[in-house]
């Protein structure tokens, strides 16, 4: 275990295992990046959970009885060239979801180049690869978790996921989704969170309206906000895209549609292949930014709208 101080943040590495960042005054734990192996029917794959708010709340699920496979924040790829690295059971077109192990892939640690405090902030920052069921190896990826703009007094903090993902193999590499595969509506892939039970019937913020009728929309931001269990008050979390992913799709199209539901729980994803298959060429990168606003309370449109003017990118 390995133990550092910056910024007002604590960050431990417990080495093999996990690293925990924390936020000094109030000695809450603000997330936990976990990269151990575990069931490979879960498909394997780093995650954050939990994620906390600055007073302590939990804002992540971690293997839920409807979805044992959805652990906090993490990068999945629910289709990708007919394998399934999200975890679970696969959807087939005309049959439905399906047990199917042999297609069940992982996505494997391989090293951390930095773990340290960055200015006011920390970062985690990772080199992994992608693999389908029998292991070769498809895809590396360069990722980074940044830790930044902690505020106890607002009650806020953020982090900024970072992907870069490029393709080893001698063949395109196919991402797609349930939608793609022919199951309307459902299309996750991609950074997917998974809120906790307390948050199923939450409320859905979007730039110019709000509902679940916002699942397969474009927006830059979307926010999810929902009441806690076991302690008085609301969470609201903002994911939003960086605006370099805006020139990223084919034609300089952004290939991004929110998959987002509070029913039968609450889960959000900016899905690169919502309804479209995004194929990447052999040696070819994807690389994507997103962040993640964790703060108390029940924010409205104004308040998000303000607290992104004030943080841009």
């Amino acid at each position: 275990m390995s133990e550092a101080s910056a910024g007002g943040l604590r960050i431990v590495h417990t080495h093999g295992e996990r690293i925990a960042i924390a936020e000094v005054s109030t000695g809450v734990d603000l997330l936990t990046y976990v990269y151990r192996p575990e069931a490979a029917w879960e498909s394997p794959k780093p995650y954050l959970h939990p994620l906390r708010t600055l007073a302590g709340d939990v804002v992540t699920g971690y293997r839920p009885n409807d979805h044992r496979w959805h652990k906090g924040l993490q990068m999945t790829a629910s289709h990708l060239s007919g394998q399934n690295l999200w975890g679970g059971n696969t959807y087939v077109h005309g049959k439905g979801y399906l047990e199917l192990p042999e297609r069940v892939g992982s996505m494997a640690h391989v090293t951390f180049e930095k773990v340290a405090g960055e200015g006011s902030g920390a970062l985690i920052a990772e080199r992994l690869t992608w693999h389908p069921y029998d292991g070769e190896l498809w895809a590396e990826e360069e990722r980074r978790v940044e830790v930044h703009d902690v505020d106890p007094g607002a009650g806020s903090w953020a982090l900024t996921w970072s992907s870069a993902v490029t393709n080893r193999r001698e063949e395109p590499l196919r991402l797609g989704s349930p939608t793609t595969a022919g199951r309307e509506m459902a299309g996750y892939t991609g950074l997917f969170w998974r809120g906790p039970r307390a948050f199923r019937g939450g409320r859905v913020i979007g730039p110019d309206s709000e509902g679940p009728g916002l699942m397969g929309r474009q927006a830059p931001w979307l926010a999810y906000s929902a009441e806690h269990d076991g302690s008085d008050g609301h969470a609201t979390l903002v994911f939003a895209h960086a605006p370099e992913n805006d020139h990223s799709g084919a034609g300089g199209a952004h290939p991004a549609h929110w998959f987002v539901r509070n029913e039968p729980f609450a889960a959000v994803a900016p899905s690169p292949a919502f309804f479209d298959e995004l194929v990447l060429a052999p040696g070819d990168t994807l690389a994507r930014r997103y962040r993640v606003v964790v703060a108390e309370g029940a924010w409205e449109r104004d308040d998000i709208v303000k607290y992104l003017a004030e943080h841009p990118w």
